[in-house]
């Protein structure tokens, strides 16, 4: 188990915009042990038959408020997916979200894949880990095409690139937009927004918290 900082979850207060110096610290759960529980067994078991090369692949398997969770090394990460589209029948990816925890030396940027069987009406997620200095994940559109998008909005907001993306341009942020809105070491303060012809002024020019 390992402990990450935050501040939103923090009790009695209104402020979730980081100027108050709140922190919060919330447990990040480690490897689960069998039984996992639910139709998870059958899905890890599933996967182990289907894709020889399991437990070089998967890092840990995660059981956390009733969601099965596989960390898979971003080397095998197209195998894996492949498998558990064809294989075990997960049809659909629901996109691709970024994290960054700056305080994981190495393994500072994390994708993570909901995945859905709608034949089989269970869902499981993949978790993809990356380093700060070599921000290089698979894409993973040639499997689920609907992660186009996605995997654009995570490069666009988190800076993770994803080898072998059609197309992989920023979709919020203008082209010339330097750093990534949504890290947590990207600066809140300083920046004055202007959107057809209008100017919103920066985060410190609009509430001061003493």
């Amino acid at each position: 188990m390992s402990e990450d900082k935050g501040m939103f979850g923090v009790q009695g207060t209104g402020d979730t915009s980081g100027y108050g110096g709140l922190e919060r610290i919330q447990v990040t759960p480690g490897s689960s042990e069998r039984p996992y529980g639910s139709y998870f067994d059958e899905v890890a078991d599933d996967l182990e038959r289907a894709y020889p090369e399991f437990s070089d692949a998967i890092e840990k398997v995660v059981v956390d408020r009733g969601e099965l969770t596989l960390h898979v090394k971003r080397e095998k990460l197209v195998d894996v997916a492949r498998v558990l589209r064809d294989k075990l029948l997960f049809e659909m990816c629901m996109g691709v979200n970024g994290v960054h925890y700056p305080n994981e030396t190495g393994r500072e940027l994390h994708a993570i894949y909901p995945l859905l069987s709608i034949t089989n009406n269970r869902r499981v997620r993949i978790e993809v880990a990356c380093p700060d200095s070599d921000p290089h994940i698979p894409s993973l559109v040639e499997i689920w095409a609907g992660n186009n998008w996605h995997e654009r909005e995570t490069f666009d907001m988190f800076g993770i690139i994803f080898d072998g993306h059609p197309a992989l341009t920023r979709i919020l942020m203008p082209d010339d937009w330097q750093g990534h809105p949504q890290r947590k070491d990207y600066a809140l303060n300083g920046i004055n927004v202007e959107y057809k012809g209008a100017s919103t002024p920066a985060p410190d020019n609009r509430r001061a918290y003493k």
